[in-house]
């Protein structure tokens, strides 16, 4: 039988690039990120599953008066095993990223453009890549009448990029009842090349906005003024701090310790003669499961105090994100041992758990006490421009998918 599914999908190049158009085409953004959300991806995913004869399909609108809909669509669509008590779980999302300067893309990012083994366009990796695959297998399934050990469950979700609150963590806390003890569970959103990286642990995650507030004024006339942008560049540099406070290594991790890095900075005024009063900027931090946040934000308020007295500005402290790491999936758990069979036969390559920096959507199921793998053969280039992905890794994940679904 298994023989048989994995020489179906290596036919499935056609209906890889099929699903990829008609996703590309479906922009899925939060309104965090200016959208509407995913609700036309939704639709689409809705129709494509009951034509293909998905026998039980469930709809989980989490509640978002934000979007024109009024909810964030969650799609959780299941063909039964032999095990009635059993279902192997894999869970895409949705929603993707926006592709940010059109000048850097080679083409349209919402129209999917085929070179060979490639496919360009947003959202093609992260994560229509994990959406597409799990598809492959349940057509395989249903088209040669499979009824496998265990069910196959395809849970698609929104929000991933932006927190989840409207995903997976809302179906986690409201529709647990998908789930039983003994099911297994993959999240295809993260990996690499030589699929050789399962994630099995993630870092605490903390993304704190800082506002720093001086006095406006005008530029040749400092001295009238408290300049925000200089003492919010004096506070980027002092919290490099954080790396020698925290400087346990982890060898499960890449990196092994934890990072502080400044990402996202807002505007401050709009013309280049008047001295800012108010500067807001972002700082992500990967932290190592045996520090505590508080000691973080903490450290970071101190450094804060610091530059209040030398520069006579005021600084604000936000907790945009706030994610104490889960418990990790152990190396020898069930999920993890059958990945790594499949990924052996499929690639003929030795996979490795290993831990990353934090934010999968595998924590919202880990602190519930499931242990979830999260894999996938990827370029990797998610949130970049010309983002990509090659048909043969989504015919081999599905392959390695239907390796874990199918062993007795």
């Amino acid at each position: 039988m298994k023989d048989k599914i994995l020489e179906y999908l290596d036919a499935g190049r056609d209906t890889v690039i099929e699903l990829q158009k008609r996703l590309v085409a479906l922009p899925a953004l939060g309104p965090d990120n200016d959208g509407q959300g995913e609700k036309h991806k939704a639709d689409f995913l809705l129709e494509y599953l009951r034509k293909s004869g998905v026998p039980e399909i469930r709809e989980l609108p989490a509640p978002d008066p934000r979007v024109p809909c009024g909810f964030r669509p969650n799609i959780a669509a299941r063909i039964p095993g032999k095990d009635p008590d059993r279902t192997f779980w894999i869970i895409s999302h949705m929603d993707i990223v926006p592709p940010g300067d059109l000048g850097l893309w080679q083409s349209d990012p919402y129209a999917l453009e085929v070179d060979g083994d490639i496919l360009y366009g947003r959202g093609v990796e992260d994560n229509h890549q994990g959406i597409v695959s799990s598809l492959l297998l349940a057509k395989a399934l249903l088209d040669l009448d499979v009824t496998p050990p265990v069910g196959l469950g395809l849970l698609l979700v929104s929000d991933e990029e932006t927190g989840s609150k409207y995903g997976l963590d809302f179906v986690v806390k409201k529709h647990g009842d998908l789930f039983r003890d003994k099911d297994l569970f993959l999240v295809p959103d993260f990996g690499v090349s030589d699929s050789t990286m399962i994630e099995v642990a993630e870092k605490s995650m903390l993304w704190l906005k800082l506002s720093v507030y001086g006095k406006q004024c005008h530029a040749s006339t400092p001295e009238e003024g408290v300049n925000s942008l200089t003492a919010a560049s004096a506070l980027v540099l002092k919290l490099r701090g954080l790396y020698e406070n925290y400087t346990n290594q982890n060898s499960l991790f890449s990196p092994p310790g934890s990072t502080f890095e400044a990402t996202k900075k807002e505007a401050n005024v709009p013309n280049v003669n008047t001295i800012p009063g108010r500067d807001v900027f972002y700082l992500d931090c990967r932290v190592l499961p045996e520090y505590e946040l508080a000691d973080v934000m903490a450290a970071v308020a101190e450094y804060g105090r610091e530059i209040s007295e030398t520069y006579g500005v005021r600084v604000e402290y936000e907790a945009v994100q706030k994610e104490p790491a889960a418990p990790p999936t152990q190396q020898e758990s069930e999920i993890v041992t059958r990945l790594c069979a499949g990924i052996k036969r499929v690639y003929g390559v030795a996979a490795k758990p290993m831990g990353v920096g934090g934010g999968t959507v595998a924590a919202y199921l880990r602190r519930k006490g499931y242990p979830v793998a999260v894999w996938a053969t990827c370029v990797p280039n998610a949130h970049q421009p010309n983002e990509r992905s090659l048909i043969s890794f989504q015919i081999n994940d599905a392959k390695v998918m239907a390796c874990v679904l199918l062993t007795p």
